[in-house]
């Protein structure tokens, strides 16, 4: 395996998806090598600048979709109810974020897809947070019609995410209101729009071994400028509460696969981390292939103290990236 691990590292060439589950079926005891190799292709391929995010909903709860791990879906009996965000609340949460250090912040709501109420408000949204604060605003509303793709892009929205959640075939599995195809199509809309991409998913939905394998082959395909990894965390009243958590070494291939499939992708620690890592996991994964987090708490479940991941970050001498690295 030390062979593949060269090639990617000497061309910045991703690995095929037999590469990947390669990776993914590796042993306990060549999991510290198999961390090593993605840290050394992060560190040349993507430097060592850490980019710091923080999320906040616009739109919670009530969504129509029956995505089965999402708490915020209106057709669970899940303690997630529609409640919506004013825009002093949101400009308040930027300025939050943006004291962290980081340098994005991303609006979500859970919605199908925008509605005109939605985008007028995204709209007034951006352009106060722009006004107050130095930094850049993503979104994430669902999935796009391209007129909507326009907009965004004229209220100067630089990133959209809009996760594939897993892999075509395991998809239906998971989602039955809308089809894999569908959020694909958004995302190529997104990408010829000039957009950055980010998308990513959810490990630990259920899907096997040779399925994660599949999943991130398409990402790679897709090749979007970032990729959440997300480890699902069981919500109460969705049908996948009872799920098992995924375990930490799986947890730890999964990055290293992933960052050995997209090399110069920014790969993000995002949901489910701290009940899947822990601390010391969550260390062993900057040390193994992530170059982004999301800081703070994420849509419906709590994360970590901002302070505690910059100062993870600090003692691993890892720098934040700076906004104007960013422009």
């Amino acid at each position: 395996m030390r062979e593949i691990f060269e090639r990617v590292l000497a061309t910045g060439v991703g690995l095929d998806e037999a590469g990947i589950l390669e990776v993914l079926r590796s042993p306990d005891e060549e999991l510290p090598e198999l961390l090593q190799a993605a840290h050394d292709v992060r560190m040349k391929w993507c430097g060592p600048e850490v980019e710091v995010e923080g999320i906040v909903s616009l739109k919670t709860g009530g969504c129509p979709e029956d995505c089965h791990f999402c708490s915020q879906s209106g057709l669970f009996a899940s303690p997630v109810r529609s409640v919506w965000l004013d825009i002093p609340s949101l400009v308040e949460a930027a300025k939050q974020t943006a004291a962290t250090g980081a340098t994005e912040f991303c609006i979500v709501a859970a919605v199908r897809g925008p509605d005109r109420r939605l985008m007028d408000q995204m709209r007034e949204g951006v352009k106060a947070i722009r006004e107050a604060v130095d930094i850049q605003v993503a979104a994430s509303l669902g999935m796009l019609t391209q007129e909507q793709v326009d907009e965004l892009v004229e209220m100067g929205v630089h990133r959209y995410n809009h996760n594939l959640e897993t892999c075509r075939s395991f998809f239906p599995n998971v989602v039955t209101t809308h089809s894999w195809e569908e959020r694909w199509s958004t995302l190529k809309m997104v990408r010829d729009s000039g957009m950055e991409v980010c998308c990513g998913g959810i490990l630990g939905l259920g899907e096997s071994i040779e399925q994660r394998a599949e999943f991130a082959a398409q990402l790679a395909e897709l090749d979007p400028h970032e990729v959440p990894m997300n480890f699902l965390n069981p919500r109460p009243g969705t049908p996948l509460g009872d799920q098992p958590v995924v375990e930490g070494p799986d947890a730890l291939r999964a990055i290293a696969a992933f960052r050995l499939a997209m090399p110069r992708t920014i790969l993000r620690y995002a949901g489910g981390r701290e009940i899947t890592l822990g601390d010391l996991g969550t260390r062993d994964g900057l040390l193994g292939g992530i170059n982004a987090v999301i800081v703070g708490n994420y849509l419906t479940t709590l994360g970590r103290p901002a302070t505690e991941d910059l100062a993870l970050l600090a003692d691993l001498k890892m720098p934040v990236k700076a906004l104007s690295a960013t422009l």
